[in-house]
């Protein structure tokens, strides 16, 4: 049986797997730029709390880490289809999702009183840090929508 291939076809796949590698750098910048805001405008250093195994601060960490990948995703999935413009506004549309997603969380933990440094330093789990890891993940697919 023989298959017939288009003539661009080579270049098509070459040029697909480009925009691949292309659009998961962008994505992975993203990510990371959105784990050093949550590290940098909540109270205390999580990388160290995690790494220290206290649960609060490992749960706000990984529900901080998913509403960045849901604005990261739909931030990659709204862009253009023209690769150049697509990845241009995957990052503007993902730096502009980060930075609406920080604001809206500090807000809601202010308007709830939660005292999150006292919560993600604590050795113990403390119910308000689902409270926490629930406005994370609500306010990132909030975010995520706003995007779309």
């Amino acid at each position: 049986m023989l298959v017939a291939l288009s003539e661009t076809f080579g270049t098509d796949l070459a040029r697909g797997i480009g925009a691949i590698l292309l659009y998961a750098i962008v994505g992975l910048l993203l990510m990371l730029l959105g784990f050093y805001a949550i590290d940098f405008t909540t109270p205390g250093k999580l990388s160290e709390l995690v790494r220290r195994g206290l649960p609060n601060a490992v749960m706000v960490t990984a529900s901080g880490l998913v509403s960045m990948a849901f604005i990261v995703v739909v931030a990659i999935w709204a862009s253009a289809s023209d690769l150049t413009e697509g990845l241009i506004t995957a990052l503007v549309y993902g730096l502009v999702g980060i930075i609406a997603q920080v604001l809206a969380v500090r807000l809601l933990e202010w308007a709830t009183r939660i005292d999150v440094r006292s919560t993600i330093e604590s050795e113990t789990f403390a119910p308000a840090s689902m409270v926490v890891a629930a406005a994370h993940v609500a306010l990132g697919l909030v975010v995520a929508v706003a995007i779309s």
